[in-house]
């Protein structure tokens, strides 16, 4: 991990993203906290991990899909952007040694429940199935969940929307942090509707702001 290389392509990458976009960012507040949490978000496009590393005021050490660590050149980026990868056809017995030992460090943990990258259709939000483990990994760490929601980025796949025109909208909400306290909380059907009634809330409160902007 290589905080000051986070901060280049902070610093780097944030000219691009202000001057296409006018943005929504609700209850930023939230993730001002001191300490190790998890933040679970949703995810509809590649550019979702570019916003929040934007849009959240502390450092994201992002659990990532191994494949995009297959390449050299990608694994040298990621890797020294704090980024270590998940293998999500077996069990990762180190990918979650190594979850527990950075949020035991007091950092934030950015991870993507729903495991990959969901349409409209699959989302979370309309009844998709999201990956087991992260209530659980949060009770043993003893360490709150904070939700978000990200909508708009895929808006980035198209060409023209990169003119410094401030076209795109995308809009971001960050949730009340859900605290665990027993085992009866992570078991996978509880915590996942659970999680999906919160996701819900926080996409129709933040539907309200952007149409009303």
């Amino acid at each position: 991990m290589k905080s000051w290389y986070y901060f280049l392509v902070y610093v780097l990458g944030q000219p691009p993203l202000w001057i296409t976009s006018s943005p929504v960012i609700l209850h930023r507040d939230r993730v001002r906290r001191k300490g190790a949490f998890i933040l679970a978000g949703t995810h509809f496009s590649p550019f979702d991990v570019a916003i929040l590393i934007k849009e959240t005021p502390r450092v994201l050490d992002f659990v990532s899909v191994i494949e995009v660590f297959r390449h050299p050149l990608a694994r040298w980026f990621f890797t020294n952007m704090g980024a270590f990868p998940l293998d999500r056809w077996k069990p990762d017995s180190v990918t979650v040694r190594t979850i527990y030992d950075r949020l035991s460090k007091g950092r934030v943990i950015a991870m993507f429940p729903e495991g990959n990258i969901r349409t409209d259709e699959t989302s979370v939000l309309n009844g998709g199935r999201l990956k087991p483990g992260v209530g659980r990994i949060a009770l043993t760490a003893k360490v709150p969940i904070i939700p978000c929601v990200l909508i708009g980025a895929r808006a980035y796949h198209r060409p023209l929307n990169w003119l410094p025109l401030k076209w795109i909208k995308y809009g971001l909400i960050y949730g009340e942090p859900i605290v665990l306290k027993d085992e009866s909380e992570t078991e996978p059907r509880v915590f996942e509707e659970r999680l999906r009634k919160v996701y819900q809330e926080l996409h129709a409160e933040l539907l309200g702001v952007m149409g009303s902007s």
